[in-house]
């Protein structure tokens, strides 16, 4: 437990694992996601982690659906999944103007310097310092890849400050709109559309 009486991040979210698990923020995201997507859409899911919001999509809309994550045990377990997959950083893989709706439930708690891991969990968790280490390169780069009409769904923390996020994203060119919000004990979790 922090001195606040917060648990640790591996405590919330199970450092001993390779591969982020599917908790509160993906299962938001996931319903947000559903309600966004069409049939004919393609989707990629960024920092796929488990897959589960990738293979919600895809079950739940018919739509294609493509897994993308740095992490090599992510890309396998979505791969298990049944899911298409590719190994990248963020946007770095995808071609120009070519995705309908980008989903991304990124790391976004803001993590001290001196406490980081050093593993692919940190790499799931830490949002660095202020908790957009992620986010804002996601943000700045995500336009280059969107269909015309296409939308990113960002899974943001009052943690990380959800109107620095907006204000970055109209900074970078794109509509925001929020199209999800839930509570929590220690924060309020909110899906932003950038559009």
């Amino acid at each position: 437990m922090t001195d606040d009486g917060r648990p640790e991040l591996a405590e919330r979210r199970g450092a001993d694992r390779q591969v982020y698990e599917p908790a509160e923020d993906s299962l938001l995201l996931a319903d947000a996601a559903v309600g966004e997507v069409g049939d004919d859409d393609l989707v990629v899911d960024v920092g796929t982690g488990s897959g589960v919001v990738a293979d919600e999509v895809r079950s739940e809309t018919g739509a294609r659906v493509v897994a993308t994550d740095l992490n090599p045990h992510a890309c396998r377990r979505a791969s298990d999944r049944g899911l298409e997959t590719l190994r990248g950083d963020l946007v770095a893989p995808i071609r120009d103007d070519a995705v309908d709706v980008v989903t991304f439930n990124p790391p976004y708690l803001p993590t001290d310097p001196d406490h980081e891991w050093g593993d692919w969990m940190e790499a799931a968790l830490s949002g660095g310092e202020d908790g957009r280490a992620v986010v804002d390169p996601f943000v700045d780069t995500v336009g280059r890849v969107l269909a015309p009409g296409g939308c990113a769904l960002v899974l943001v923390s009052t943690l990380t400050g959800v109107g620095a996020v907006a204000e970055r994203a109209v900074e970078a060119g794109l509509h925001v709109a929020s199209v999800a919000e839930e509570s929590q004990p220690f924060e309020t979790l909110t899906v932003l559309k950038l559009f």
